[in-house]
Order: structure tokens, then sequence, then C-alpha cells
């Protein structure tokens, strides 16, 4: 059994992103102890693009769907990495990152509390409520997983979800301060502050690597 398994290491490996969860964004590919042996097979299906990070540093970032032959072919990215890996070695072992282009729509928000703000015209305080929905898609890959993944194997559309609903009160709260509506004016108004907070959320979501589209 040993020996068989033996043999079996020294096979070439193909890497793809086998069944990906409808809920997954990110995915650390897993197989053979994370060894690319010479001859193996990338394959980047419709849609998805994939990182290779070898010693913790990015060395590629693929956004070609096809089928790639890690041993043969002159591409630039596999290129490098061959380079770095010494033509894939099994001593080497390398981290393969598989993220999805595509763009995610009509995701759900809402505020888990009151936003709290003294209404302009009436002069008392007010608790507020929002929700909606938006679509974003990752557009700088490096910047996403170096700000949002960190040393996380594996992330979600979930967690995105999250990072929005975090994040959205403060604009939320300052765009209804500087529009000086009162409590009455602001669902009429709402389109006005939709494309307000989208647009001053949108210059801190590209700094972690996605558009809200």
């Amino acid at each position: 059994m040993s020996i068989f398994k033996g043999i079996q290491n020294q096979l070439r490996s193909v890497i793809e992103w086998e069944n990906p969860n409808k809920e997954a964004l990110f995915h650390a590919w897993s197989k053979n102890g994370d060894e690319i042996k010479n001859a193996s097979k990338l394959i980047i299906n419709p849609g998805q693009g994939a990182i290779f990070v070898y010693q913790g540093k990015i060395q590629a970032v693929h956004l070609e769907e096809g089928l790639y032959d890690l041993a043969t072919q002159n591409i630039p990215f596999l290129t490098t990495i061959m380079k770095v890996l010494q033509s894939f070695e099994s001593e080497h072992k390398v981290a393969v990152y598989f993220f999805w282009q595509t763009e995610f729509l009509n995701q759900k928000w809402g505020t888990l509390s009151p936003v709290k703000y003294e209404d302009p015209v009436y002069k008392f305080p007010v608790g507020l409520r929002a929700y909606g929905n938006y679509s974003f898609r990752i557009t700088e890959p490096e910047s996403f997983f170096v700000n949002v993944m960190g040393d996380s194997e594996n992330i979600t559309v979930g967690a995105i979800r999250q990072i929005i609903s975090d994040r959205i009160i403060q604009p939320l709260t300052d765009s209804i301060a500087e529009a000086g509506y009162s409590y009455s004016d602001i669902d009429k108004n709402r389109n006005e502050l939709s494309s307000e907070i989208a647009n001053s959320l949108g210059h801190i979501f590209e700094t972690l690597g996605f558009d809200l589209t």
C-alpha cells in the first residue's frame, strides 16, 4: 500500500476548483499535500480566476479560463511559477487559491439597529432603520487576497455581506446629516441618498479589491 501511494504521489496533479459551493467566493486548492508536480494540469473554469502564492508572497494571478499544461506551455505567469518552484519538483509546495470573477447580484443588507440622528427641522432625535440590495464583484484579486482573505483558506459571499453591513452605517449617517433631510423627507429622497451612500462605500471597497456594481 505504501509503495502504491508513493508511486501515486509522483503522478501529475490536476489543479481545479471542483464542485464549488454556491456561497464560496475564494477557495484554497488542496490536493496531494499541495504539491504541484511536473506535467500538472491547471483548469480554470468559466468565471473563475486563480492566485499562486509561494513562501507567503503572491507570485501570479491568472484570469483567463482554459486548460493549461504547467510543464510545457510558455505562458508568462506559469513561466514565473516554474522558475520559482524549479520545475515543480515535489519538495516545493505552493498555495493555489481559486476565486469567482462573476458578479454577485441582488445581495441584501439592512441595519441591525436604528441609526440615530438629530432631525434638522423638528429638532428631536430620530431612530432610522434602512435596508436594500446591491451587487458586487472582485476587481483586484491581489488586493482582495491581502486585505480580506488574510490567513483564511476560504471566504464566502456571506462574509462580504457582513463586511458591507458593518461599514455602511457611517456613510449612511453622514449622508443623512449632510443632506439635511427631515425624517418625513427621507423616503421621497431615498434614490439620492442611495447614490451618495454607494459612492462613499465604493471608495472604501476599492481598496479592498471589489466593487459595488
